[in-house]
């Protein structure tokens, strides 16, 4: 009986917002793995907004970043297990066809694959066992996973679609931002040790 409300909670989601409101449209399934891939992306980008809201507007996230990296990790994961399981079923020789013949598929695949080590490492365990050096290393694997999720956004949808060009312009100017603030501070520690 308490799995019956979980269940419901998560597919609730779905059947409320997209379901009971005909939005599903003619393939359930690729309605629901479209959404719960959508969530995962913007739930990344939610993840590399909180240092830059830190730096820039005072507003300190920082204790949220990990819980948030591991629900994008979630949602990403029951994306991937959408596909696998309900819309190719498991027929492995269809999803290595699909993995190679799509580059989206593959730029995924390869997204998740980054975030793999992240979402096993997201513990205070991993930081003492790999060093805070090496952990933080690591888990810049984000922005390759970030990237590669607006990509396969991009190559996704039909045609040139505002929404996906939006994300990876998003993501695209998220890096930048972290691109500039590094030399400003190696600058800066540079200039005082010079003088």
């Amino acid at each position: 009986m308490t799995i019956l409300p979980r269940q419901a909670g998560f597919w609730g989601i779905f059947r409320g917002s997209l379901g009971f409101t005909n939005q599903l449209g003619a393939d359930p399934v690729k309605a629901i793995e479209q959404q719960l891939g959508l969530i995962g992306l913007q739930l990344i980008v939610a993840g590399l907004l909180i240092t830059p809201l830190r730096r820039f507007a005072g507003l300190n996230l920082i204790k949220f970043r990990r819980a948030v990296g591991l629900l994008a990790f979630f949602y990403v994961t029951v994306h991937l297990l959408t596909w696998l399981v309900v819309d190719t079923q498991l027929d492995w020789a269809y999803i290595w066809m699909d993995i190679v013949k799509r580059p989206y598929i593959t730029i995924g695949m390869t997204g998740f694959l980054l975030l793999l080590p992240l979402a096993v490492t997201s513990n205070n365990a991993s930081i003492r066992r790999l060093g805070a050096a090496t952990w933080n290393k690591l888990h810049r694997l984000t922005y390759a996973a970030a990237l590669a999720g607006a990509v396969h956004y991009v190559w996704l949808v039909k045609g040139w679609q505002t929404e996906p060009l939006v994300y990876l312009a998003g993501i695209i100017a998220l890096l930048m931002v972290r691109i500039r603030i590094r030399p400003k501070r190696v600058m800066g520690n540079t200039l005082k040790r010079a003088g």
